[in-house]
């Protein structure tokens, strides 16, 4: 047994870790749903894995009793504010998200309240506290037809992040109001070092997600969400990729496309990766003592959860309807 020195708990050593999460997984019921950026020893041993729509309708949908989330904070309460009366887990509790947190609920009230008679768009990387505060969320993958089922003279504000919805404007021809918010992992990369990356591997196609800066994406050759991203490697014909954005999804990558090579815009001069500290949090021992103690447990109140869930059920059905999602 290994000491976990933090919970005064033990977990298990080495492969017997895997073993007894999966039998704690069968005996209570349990789901583990990952994102794309977890390490890649839970992706493996998820149930599911995918990005934050694919993810928000497996939470949805699940007939589990309890819901693992190996995710970030705001991905867990959207579990919870669709699963109201499932037990929904974090690993770790302290697994935030810089996005979220550069939207505080009281400035984005503040900020709505100075824009009379706009309509609120939110993107799902937000605490549960904004969505209460949003006419219908979006995420990366349908942020555009959610945009475009409103009509084209009205006012809309887009929250939290000012690049998805700088992109978004772009390709909609909107001029929404922006929130000044952005994710940093994805913010921090540079357009220098995508242009020096691509000048070293001229055969190399960047793709990049939309958080990302205006000037890295105009560089793109692809532009989409984590799904999306996955999904054109496993399709395209070109053998090496410059992947701007966190580099969790390569684990999926390589698996999918093994003889392919994805090289990582790194966050810095100092290493060749780009992760996000919040998503890696997680660990497989943290996931394993999450499952068998039942905590940390997401816990929201009854009227957040319902004010909350009327925008992301808004989202759904619109995405439904574009055939988004089926």
């Amino acid at each position: 047994m290994v000491a976990d020195v933090e919970k005064g708990k033990t977990v298990p050593a080495g492969g017997d870790l895997a073993a007894k999460i999966n039998h704690l997984k069968k005996e209570k019921n349990a789901i583990i749903l990952a994102h794309y950026y977890q390490v890649p020893e839970i992706q493996d041993i998820a149930d599911f894995v995918g990005d934050s729509l694919q993810l928000s309708q497996k939470a949805a949908e699940t007939g589990a009793g309890v819901i693992v989330f190996a995710g970030v904070h705001f991905m867990a309460e959207t579990a919870k504010i669709l699963s109201p009366d499932k037990k929904v887990l974090l690993p770790d509790l302290e697994a935030g998200c810089s996005l979220a947190d550069s939207c505080p609920p009281v400035d984005f009230k503040r900020f709505i309240d100075a824009h009379p008679g706009y309509r609120v768009v939110s993107y799902i990387n937000c605490s549960a506290a904004v969505k209460t505060l949003s006419d219908v969320i979006c995420t990366s993958s349908n942020a555009k037809t959610i945009v475009e089922s409103f009509p084209r003279d009205e006012k809309l504000i887009f929250a939290p992040d000012k690049n998805l919805g700088s992109y978004i404007n772009g390709q909609t021809g909107r001029n929404m109001v922006l929130w000044d918010g952005s994710c940093h992992v994805h913010n921090q990369l540079s357009d220098e070092r995508v242009i020096q990356l691509k000048a070293e591997n001229p055969d190399a196609k960047l793709i990049a997600h939309p958080e990302c800066r205006g000037p890295v994406l105009a560089l793109a050759d692809f532009i989409g969400s984590t799904a999306a991203l996955l999904e054109y490697t496993k399709k395209d014909t070109h053998q090496r990729y410059i992947v701007a954005t966190e580099g969790g999804i390569v684990h999926q990558m390589q698996k999918a496309s093994p003889g392919k090579e994805f090289i990582v815009v790194p966050s810095d001069e100092t290493c060749s990766c780009n992760d996000c500290p919040f998503m890696k949090m997680n660990t497989l021992e943290k996931l394993y003592l999450c499952l068998k103690n039942e905590t940390p447990e997401i816990l929201l109140d009854r009227d957040v959860i319902e004010r909350a869930r009327l925008p992301i059920v808004r989202m759904l059905e619109i995405s439904k309807a574009a055939n988004l999602i089926r």
